[in-house]
């Protein structure tokens, strides 16, 4: 199991116990309010293409912890979180190489 398939939630389902509810695409001064408040964020990204890469893109680097995505089984919102969480530095490299000569 990835450590992001808890984080990808149905369209529709409640935030989980104890989690802020950002609502449908805030604006992301609110987000990052409640970031810092240091209760986990629930968002609701655009419905569909590319316009829900992007905002899980800036989501999860303002620190949004749970997205509510059409379908949470998509990979290409997996590939998102995770290019995210490499370049923040929280996620190990999928593949190294050592002496590049």
């Amino acid at each position: 199991m990835e450590p992001h398939d808890d984080r990808l939630l149905p369209s529709g389902a409640p935030a989980p116990a104890g989690a802020a509810d950002a609502g449908e695409r805030p604006p992301a001064g609110l987000v990052r309010e409640l970031v810092a408040a240091g209760a986990p964020v629930v968002v609701t990204p655009a419905p569909d293409g590319p316009e829900l890469l992007a905002e899980v893109a800036v989501y999860a680097w303002l620190g949004v912890r749970y997205f509510r995505v059409p379908d949470p089984g998509a990979q290409d919102v997996r590939d998102v979180l995770d290019m995210v969480a490499s370049v923040r530095g929280t996620r190990p490299p999928a593949y190294t190489v050592r002496g590049l000569a």
